[in-house]
């Protein structure tokens, strides 16, 4: 035989030691002793993983959502929030702040429509989602929720312009039916509001984005209370003070839900830590402290415009810092492995204790 003829050695063990050479950078090779089930030889081992990725690819695909879908979640709030507060107006005689609920819910919603439909790309996509009901979706139920409540803060705030009709003729008795028919459009759309405030949060956490996924218990409930908080702010801005007296105990309402949720956001682990770091927690930290002086200053406000206004504008910024700061930490999560390779190694570790004991 000459030098190039291959040795009688097996071809298996041959192959190992190829593999070996190609899985540790430095080409040496890395073995570990026999185990249970061995062939009687050494066998190999893949050497710890790291947080590298795969040619620079993340291990989790980023949302490819914009920055549209920040601005749908306030807006979506914000005319959720709104509605309920209108109907609220509505129910105890006040009208100067049922007009601004009604009018800031047809402007939230068409708003969130516009953001929607431009995220998608293509008008007809909105369209096409509503081929389709499919309750275990919150994609499809959160269209059809927007749907519903679209034409009925439409039909609401239209109403409020009755009295500029003349007062007979045919505009004279739509001048005379428009108030009622607006009334019950404004209850619809209450009914409705709770599920267009929370239902976003339930959105964000069906996915496998890992700081909104572990956060499904708490997001809900921190943009309800986003959402009150911005209609709140809007109310105290525009309506008239002598009417914002329900909305300075709302605005307490909203904080204590939002900061309650919050609370919970930033103690779910590992998954938890883009809420309190970087950019995106800059923004969390900045929506809780615009909404503890938003709350505050509605508290001392009472009929001063000038204090009312301050206490809107914190609260409305306090939403919108909120709902870019959630988006933003679950692209972070996304991007960084490290957010879905550890929790998975913990359970992974967690679930083979359990089957031990």
């Amino acid at each position: 035989m000459t030098d190039e003829t291959p040795s009688n050695e097996p071809v298996g063990a041959r192959f190992r030691e190829f593999r070996a050479g190609l899985d540790r950078p430095d080409g040496k090779r890395h073995r570990r002793p026999r185990g249970r089930g061995g062939d009687g030889g050494e066998q190999l081992t893949v050497p710890p993983a790291d947080f590298a990725s795969y040619y620079g690819r993340p291990v989790l695909k980023p949302p490819v959502w914009k920055y549209d879908i920040a601005g749908y979640l306030f807006t979506g709030g914000l005319a959720a929030g709104s509605a309920l507060i209108g109907a609220g107006a509505q129910l105890t005689g006040r009208p100067g702040l049922r007009r601004v609920g009604r009018w800031t819910a047809l402007g939230g919603v068409a708003a969130s429509t516009y953001l929607l439909v431009h995220d998608l790309g293509r008008p007809a996509r909105f369209h096409h989602m509503l081929r389709v009901a499919k309750v275990t979706s919150p994609m499809s139920v959160g269209t059809w929720i927007l749907a519903a409540f679209g034409p009925l803060a439409g039909v609401a705030a239209v109403a409020e312009l009755a009295p500029l009709l003349p007062q007979h003729g045919v505009l004279g008795l739509a001048r005379r039916i428009a108030p009622p028919i607006g009334n019950v459009a404004g209850l619809a759309a209450a009914a409705t509001a709770p599920a267009l405030a929370t239902y976003t949060g339930v959105l964000l956490a069906d996915t496998a984005v890992p700081s909104w996924h572990d956060a499904y218990p708490s997001l809900p409930f921190v943009f309800a209370g986003s959402a009150l908080a911005a209609a709140s702010g809007v109310g105290l801005i525009a309506a008239p003070t002598a009417e914002t007296a329900p909305l300075r105990r709302l605005a307490l309402a909203a904080a204590a839900i939002e900061l309650g949720g919050g609370h919970r956001l930033e103690r779910q682990g590992l998954t938890s830590e883009p809420y309190t770091h970087g950019r995106s927690g800059r923004l969390v930290k900045a929506g809780r402290a615009l909404l503890a002086v938003g709350a505050a200053t509605a508290l001392v406000s009472g009929r001063s415009r000038v204090l009312s206004a301050i206490s809107g504008a914190a609260l409305v910024a306090s939403s919108i810092a909120t709902r870019f700061g959630v988006f933003e930490a679950g692209r972070v999560s996304a991007r960084d492995p490290k957010y879905t390779v550890v929790p998975q190694r913990e359970r992974l570790a967690e679930n083979r204790s359990t089957t031990r004991l």
